[in-house]
Order: structure tokens, then sequence, then C-alpha cells
């Protein structure tokens, strides 16, 4: 164990939101999510055309794939989270959801059916919700309480970093390789393991004290109802930002029936994921220092924005330009989100904590896929982002008209 790893004690004079005074498993945490995310999105830039151009698969079928997989990685993570909160091992269960990752990007250029990707989309979406939540929970056990908001925001620019590398990297082969995506799709293979050996070798995990010892197992029911109401009120603003978007394979089939050609795609992916990754670390700054229920306003703000102008883009500029709004909705939004269960979940129950929150969020990403992919097919593309944005406006009304009883919740929000 290193001691820059260990959460220090408190002092008179907090820290300071730099990044230099963050523990250096932040750092290894941050580029492991890196080339993972450098390999993912490579994959998932492709993913949709490759469904749809070449597999024959349906928009309603795209919207069940994503919604599926990104439901089963939630459940994932409520007994990984719980199980990291028992075995205090967090480490080990985020190595399994990362190798499980690492295993299946081999699988996208063999498949020759939609059952195939669906397949692996599982087994992916499965190390994804394996690794999540004790990954999200370990931040916080070697984080001091006035970083989080940095650490995750860090943590986050660098997996934005990797995901528009990915798109890049897609363009330049697809380039190469005169649009074999079977071919582009071999090299996401790389950087993937990397990610798993960077963080066998790198991350070492802090020991448990006192404090984070659990008494018992933590995979009952009744731990559930020792999280604090305060915390269902972030689970439940997580389902309410969840259920106002949806899938992000949806702006990359906005931009292709807009007019972008196929080897330039996934540049959607690198404008969203530059601007994420320019402002997640400014972002969580924030969250440190400003009303949580102010960002969040701001952030369903920008989603609304966003989505007004991917349903009524008629050529690839306006949709370069929602994506960038998209991508600042991402930044303000998703490390405030994990600070706030951070901070409002006991330390014994963070993993569990983590568990329930993503699994709320991918239960809800599901419906929202399911549905923004019944509208397309339906009404066509503007009014899958019509009905993002309508939904989006009422829950910033709604957070802003929202004031509840509970004292310590309000002080959560407002500080």
């Amino acid at each position: 164990m290193t001691s820059s790893q260990s959460t220090p004690p408190q002092s008179q004079s907090p820290p300071k939101g730099n990044a230099r005074n963050l523990p250096s498993g932040i750092w290894v945490l941050g580029f492991v999510s890196l080339f993972m995310d450098v390999s993912s999105e490579l994959v998932h830039s492709l993913l949709p055309i490759f469904m749809t151009t070449i597999l024959g698969a349906s928009m309603v079928t795209i919207g069940i794939i994503e919604g599926v997989a990104e439901g089963i990685a939630a459940t994932t993570k409520v007994f990984s989270g719980a199980a990291s909160d028992y075995f205090r091992k967090r480490k080990l269960l985020a190595v399994i959801g990362y190798a499980l990752g690492a295993l299946t990007k081999p699988v996208f250029p063999l498949a020759t059916s939609i059952g195939w990707v669906f397949g692996a989309r599982l087994v992916d979406r499965i190390g994804k919700g394996i690794r999540g939540a004790p990954r999200d929970a370990l931040i916080a056990d070697i984080t001091p309480a006035p970083l989080r908001g940095a650490a995750y925001g860090l943590r986050q620019a660098l997996d934005s970093v990797g995901a528009f590398i990915g798109p890049l990297l897609a363009i330049v082969f697809m380039i190469v390789f005169a649009n074999d995506i079977k071919t582009v799709l071999w090299i996401a293979v790389i950087p993937a393991f990397m990610a798993v050996f960077l963080l066998v070798v790198a991350l070492h995990e802090p020991e448990p004290t006192d404090s984070t010892t659990p008494a018992k197992n933590h995979l009952t029911l009744r731990d559930c109802k020792r999280l604090p109401l305060h915390y269902w009120l972030v689970v439940t603003l997580g389902a309410v930002f969840t259920l106002a978007r949806f899938s992000e394979a949806f702006l990359i089939l906005r931009a292709q029936d807009v007019g972008l050609t196929i080897t330039y795609v996934p540049a959607i992916m690198i404008v969203m994921n530059v601007v994420y990754a320019l402002f997640a670390y400014p972002a969580g700054v924030a969250a440190d220092r400003f009303s949580a229920r102010k960002l969040l306003v701001f952030g369903l703000g920008l989603l609304v924005v966003a989505d007004l102008i991917l349903a009524m883009a008629a050529s690839p500029p306006f949709a370069f330009l929602g994506v960038t709004f998209w991508g600042l909705h991402m930044a303000f939004t998703q490390g405030l989100l994990s600070k706030l269960v951070a901070d409002t979940a006991p330390p014994e129950l963070r993993g569990t904590a983590f568990g329930i929150f993503n699994l709320v969020s991918g239960g809800i990403l599901l419906l929202a896929s399911v549905i923004a992919g019944a509208l397309w097919s339906i009404y066509g593309a503007s009014a899958t982002f019509i009905a993002g944005a309508s939904f989006a406006a009422f829950a910033a009304m709604g957070l802003l008209l929202y004031r509840p009883d509970d004292p310590v919740t309000v002080q959560r929000l407002e500080r």
C-alpha cells in the first residue's frame, strides 16, 4: 500500500481542488478508464452503423440491444458493489470487470449475426457492471471528502479523453482500411488489454479501516433501509436525468441521418467527448464549491438545448453543435451525481450504494432507449429528441420547485 492512496486525516485547512493534491490511485484509475474507453468507443462509434448496414438491424432492435445491455450492466453493479463492501476487495472485482470487457473486443469483428453482437454487448456490459460500483467506491475510499468532486471529475475527464481518442482512431483506420469496419474493430483489442495490465500492476488498494470494515454481509435487503433519505433523493435525481437522455448510439445515427458519411460518423463521438473531457474536471471542482441544485438544473438546461438542436438539425454542422451541448451536459452532471452518492452513503455501504444507484439508472436507460428507438421508427428522428428535451425541461422545473422537508437533504442540495 502506498501512503498517497490512503485517506489522509482531516485538517483545519481542507486541501484545495487541485489535481496535484489528488491521491495517485485516482490517476491510475483515470488512465485505466482512458485505455478502456479508447477501445470501447472505437467499437461503439462504428457499431450502430455496423449493425444497420452490415447486419441489417432495425432502429427498434438497436434500441433494445443498447437498453438491455446497459440494464444488465446496472443490475450487475448492485451485486458487485455489495460484494466489494462485504469482501473489501474492490480492486479484484474491478480487474475482473475490466478483463471481461477486454475479452469481448475480438467478438465484434468476428460477428456474423446480430446475435453475436448482442451476446458480446451483454458480456461487455456485465464486465462494466462488475467494475463500476467497486471502482467508484474505491475513489471515495482513497480521496478526502473535500476533494471528491475533483477526484470523480478527473477520472471522468481522463475517461472522456479515451472516449474521443477511440472515435478519432476509428476515423483514421476507416480511411486507412477503406471503410473495412471489421478490420478497424480489431484495433480495439490492444488498448483494452493495456487497461487491464495497468490496473493489475499500478493500483494498490488501501487496507480496510475500523470505520469501513463491515460487521456482516451486505447482500441483504435490510441494508437498503440503512441508506439515508438524502441518498434516495440522489438515486431519484439520477433516474430523472437518465430518462431525459438515452443511448449515445442515437447521436451517431442522427449524424448519419443528416448526411455525415460513414467514414466520418465517429467524429460525432470525438466532438462530444472532447467537450466532456475539457469540462469534466472543472465541473467536478465546481461540485465541491457550489450548490448541487443549481449545477443539476444547469446540466438539464444544457440537455434541453442539445436535444432541440439535434431535433431540428438538417445538416452535419448542426449535429456537431447538438452533441457539443450533450457533452457539456454530461460534464456538469455525471461527476456531480457520483459525488452526491459518495457523500450521502455510509462508508461501509458505499459499494452497495453505487450499485443501487447504477441499477436504477440502468433500468431507466433501458426504458429510455427502447422508447427512443420506437419514436424514431414511428415518428422520425426529430420526435426522439423532442421527447428528450421535453422531459429534461419538466425535470429541471421539478428540481427548481422541489423543497424537501428534511433539513439535511436541503443542505446536501444547496451546498
